[in-house]
Parts: C-alpha cells; sequence; structure tokens
C-alpha cells in the first residue's frame, strides 16, 4: 500500500526516460491500483491531497501528465485542476480525472476547467493506459509545435530588428554621420537606463528603438541636410520638423516598440529647460526615453568626428555634459552619464568609425 508521496521515489530513477505521470488521490488503495497498472511504462509521482499535488506538479521535471481524483477532502479535484489551469508553469499538463463520479454535469464541469479527458472508476487498466498515450502523445505534439512558433517568432524578430537598425544606420549615413553612431548611442542609452529603470523589455525596447531617433531626417531636403555652412534661420525651421516627420512615419502603429521609437522621435530634441523643440516640453513632461536619448545622442555626437566639428575627447565631452544638467539634460541623467564614463570610452573601441 502506498503511505506517501515519496514512496516511488525509486521508481522515478530506474528510467529516467520513461514519461512522469503524478497520480493524485486521498484513498492509497486507488493510488495502487494505478501504480500496479502502469509502474512499466511510466515514472510516477504520488500525492495523497491536492496541495501536494500542487507543490510537486509546479517542481521540475514536471509531470507529463496527471492522474487527479475529484472527491478528495480540504481541496477538491476541481479545485486543483482550476490552479493547475490558471499558474503558467503548469497550465499546458493535461489532466484526466479518475473519479466515481459519473453524471454528465460532473464531466461537463471537468472540461469545462480544462480537463483532457474523464475516466470512471473502478478502472479498467488497458482503458486508462490507451487514455494516457494518447493524451501523452498529443502533448509531445503540441510542445514540438509551440517551440517550432517560438523559434519562428524569435527568428521574425531578430529580422525585424535588423531591418530597424540597417534603416536607423541608413538615415545617419544621408545625413553624413556613420552607421556605428546609432549603434554606439543605442548603447549609451540602454546603459544609462539600466541604472535607473528596473523593467528589462522596457530597456531592451529603447535599445532597439534609438536607432529610429533621426529617422525624420529622410524627409529633409539635401540642400538643407548635406549644407555644409550654417544654416541660415528659414533652413534651422525646416530642420527641425524632422522630429515630426519622423514621428508621422512612426505613427501610431499599436506595436510597443514603434510606439516607443515615435516617441523618440518626437522627442529627443526636447531640452530639461524647456527651450527645446518641437514642443517646448520642459523637465518631466518630456518622456523618459527622450530624455535618454537626447543626452545619449549628444554624447556620442561630441566624441565623434563631423564635417563641422573634429571629436572631442572623454574630458571635454563629460565637461560639457555636466554644464548642461539642468538645462539641455536631466541632472539624474546627466550624473547616470557620468557615472559610465568608462564604458561609454569603451564602445569607441568596441565600434569606431568607419
Amino acid at each position: 500500500m502506498v503511505e506517501n508521496d515519496n514512496i516511488t521515489r525509486s521508481m522515478e530513477l530506474e528510467k529516467p526516460s520513461k514519461p512522469t505521470l503524478l497520480v493524485v488521490d486521498d484513498i492509497p488503495e486507488n493510488i495502487d491500483v494505478l501504480v500496479a497498472s502502469l509502474r512499466d511504462e511510466y515514472s510516477i509521482k504520488v500525492a495523497l491531497n491536492g496541495a501536494r499535488a500542487l507543490t510537486i506538479a509546479q517542481k521540475s521535471p514536471r509531470p507529463d501528465l496527471i492522474l487527479l481524483d475529484v472527491m478528495m477532502p480540504e481541496m477538491d479535484g476541481y479545485e486543483v485542476c482550476r490552479r493547475l489551469k490558471a499558474d503558467p508553469v503548469t497550465a499546458n499538463i493535461p489532466v484526466i480525472f479518475v473519479t466515481a463520479k459519473h453524471d454528465i454535469s460532473d464531466e461537463e464541469r471537468g472540461f469545462s476547467l480544462g480537463a483532457a479527458d474523464y475516466i470512471i472508476k473502478p478502472i479498467s487498466p488497458p482503458l486508462v493506459r490507451a487514455r494516457i498515450r494518447n493524451q501523452i502523445a498529443l502533448y509531445d505534439q503540441n510542445r514540438q509545435l509551440m517551440e517550432k512558433v517560438r523559434e519562428r517568432t524569435k527568428a521574425l524578430q531578430e529580422s525585424q530588428l535588423r531591418i530597424i537598425h540597417h534603416l536607423g544606420r541608413a538615415v545617419e549615413y544621408r545625413d553624413n554621420e556613420t552607421g556605428a553612431h546609432v549603434v554606439r548611442m543605442s548603447y549609451i542609452s540602454k546603459y544609462i537606463a539600466e541604472r535607473c529603470v528596473d523593467d528589462k523589455e522596457w530597456i531592451e525596447r529603447l535599445f532597439h528603438a534609438a536607432p529610429m531617433h533621426d529617422l525624420g531626417k529622410i524627409g529633409i531636403a539635401d540642400k538643407i541636410l548635406l549644407k555644409p555652412g550654417k544654416l541660415d534661420s528659414e533652413e534651422w525651421e525646416q530642420m527641425k520638423r524632422h522630429t515630426q516627420f519622423g514621428a508621422e512615419i512612426l505613427s501610431v502603429d499599436g506595436d510597443p516598440l514603434l510606439e516607443m521609437a515615435r516617441t523618440i522621435a518626437l522627442t529627443h530634441h526636447e531640452r530639461w529647460d524647456g527651450k527645446g523643440y518641437p514642443a517646448g516640453l520642459k523637465g518631466e513632461e518630456i518622456p523618459l526615453e527622450g530624455r535618454i536619448v537626447a543626452l545619449a545622442d549628444v554624447i556620442d555626437a561630441l566624441l565623434s568626428n563631423r564635417p563641422y566639428k573634429r571629436a572631442w575627447n572623454i574630458e571635454q565631452t563629460f565637461e560639457y555634459v555636466k554644464g548642461q544638467a539642468g538645462r539641455h539634460f536631466d541632472p539624474t541623467l546627466t550624473d547616470i552619464a557620468y557615472d559610465l564614463i568608462i564604458k561609454i570610452s569603451e564602445l569607441r573601441n568596441q565600434y569606431p568609425d568607419e
């Protein structure tokens, strides 16, 4: 007779390649019957109550299938099934109810909670084995399909990100800047964000959205964009419109990455003191992603050669940046960037101008 859920652990170690079943029943004799019928084909874990079943199901390696009694004290099988399906860790594990309850309404309730099958006691061992084999085969098939979907989704996302980065680099080349600039300023943006934001997904989104900050320059006439000398007032007003052009190109799409890219394109020339453009936003009115990219963009631009200037060294760059804290830049972000001098310097070696 099975007395507790440790009694069959030795069976689990014999053939680890076997699929694992979790048998849940508050009556040890019922567990014995199932174990005797299934031990040759499966590694078996057992639980005498619902709470223990939930604990076992969450531990790795998780069971490939759960045989679950309905009528148990404290937590019945229906509640166990509901909790299993509500937990992302265990939601996909197939559950077969094994119970003496045989009304149609009982079966309907079980299926509505996400059960894969419903077996009536007293059990027929050949029937139980056949049902289990079918459900495990379906479970394995679904896992393989989900893995393929994950792989294809990852490949698609990586392809989209490559397109985004190439698009950002194309804009920089047109603006007489190097493609390496967008790579470096994206990393600087990421480094700063990591010091002030806890959301890893947000940080990663910022990293991939930053290269599109100047996308709107596509809409600026070559005679202005490529002019070697200083722009006159009319030309400067036209140049400033690249922020709005970028926002229009990246207009509301529903995709979080493009939404952030739109915000960055529109706000990366706003200033902390409110003297920026296009909207004259001030302080924290400027979205955080816009404030971060504004700082990262200027830092790398100052460190780079341009047709109109030679590259500044790191000391000159950060002397200027600190002097602009509270004026052009968010002072908190400026302090963070100052602490990142070494990492920012190393980027010049990792991603040099061509």
